[in-house]
């Protein structure tokens, strides 16, 4: 199982680049934000309907997770088929893909300070963020019952769902700079409100708040990256910027995890509130 979860992560990896620079040269400019919206709310649809097809077969199959994870290779088997008999390269003027070098971080001199900002301004809401993960102990700690514990994540990613398109929308129309404060804002009352609860019911309406900023972030961010990387680098943009926010995350959940042993999860969520601040500071100064 940590082989093939293993596995899993290295195709994510692999795939997240390429599909988000795919995604910047069809959409038509004006429509950026919508189309990374959309890719959001989509994926949020996946990772919900996922899970709740994989309950309903380990019912139907009487717990034998081999045959659900048989019946999880035939949507597999559709993607790729998807993508090798739907989707095509686009041609940038002036490629000649024969004389670049491949796999090398020569391109990241290339790429503008405007995107390293960005790049910058994503690794500290990444800080911020930390893991999903512990939206579900923070639950369990104030007496959720071990049964109920997903519906934190499921009401995250239902309001991320939601918010995701009209936000991106949103973000081919209104200030790009405006939406981003009052997402990390949400952020904020995300993490002051799962410091400060004592019930389930406020755990729920933070992991809300939660899946509102992600809603409201995460495709802008995608859509400022395309926007600042030239579109012969933009695999490369969307490879770095991936890349440092990973390494972001797993630092954040480190840091929160020894916050969380040392002091308790208050603590842990308002640092994050911290991190969200400052990044909202760095937007307001430029």
């Amino acid at each position: 199982m940590f082989i093939a979860r293993f596995i899993d992560r290295i195709g994510k990896g692999i795939r997240g680049a390429p599909r988000d620079a795919l995604v910047a040269d069809i959409a038509p400019v004006e429509m950026r934000g919508a189309a990374y919206g959309l890719r959001q709310s989509l994926d949020c649809v996946g990772a919900f309907v996922g899970p709740l097809f994989a309950v309903i077969l380990m019912i139907w199959f009487a717990n034998d997770i081999r045959s659900v994870l048989w019946v999880a290779v035939v949507p597999a088997f559709i993607a790729v088929a998807v993508l090798v008999f739907g989707v095509h390269d686009t041609d940038h003027p002036g490629d000649n893909s024969a004389q670049r070098s491949f796999l090398t971080f020569r391109a990241a001199t290339h790429l503008s300070f405007r995107y390293w900002l960005i790049v910058l301004l994503g690794a500290v809401c990444t800080m911020a963020r930390f893991s999903e993960a512990f939206l579900v102990l923070r639950a369990q700690e104030i007496g959720l019952s071990l049964g109920y514990v997903p519906l934190v994540l499921i009401v995250m990613n239902v309001v991320y769902t939601v918010t995701a398109y009209p936000s991106g929308v949103a973000a081919d129309r209104l200030s790009q700079r405006t939406l981003l404060i009052i997402g990390l804002v949400m952020l904020v009352v995300a993490d002051v409100v799962l410091a400060a609860a004592t019930s389930p019911l406020q755990a729920f309406i933070g992991a809300g708040f939660w899946g509102l900023h992600m809603g409201l972030t995460q495709g802008l961010f995608a859509k400022l990256v395309a926007d600042n990387a030239p579109a012969e680098l933009r695999g490369s943009a969307f490879g770095m910027f991936n890349l440092i926010s990973g390494s972001a995350m797993l630092i954040a959940s480190v840091i929160a995890g020894a916050l969380w042993s040392a002091f308790g999860a208050p603590v842990t969520f308002l640092a994050g509130a911290a991190f969200a601040l400052l990044a909202v500071l760095g937007l307001l100064a430029y």
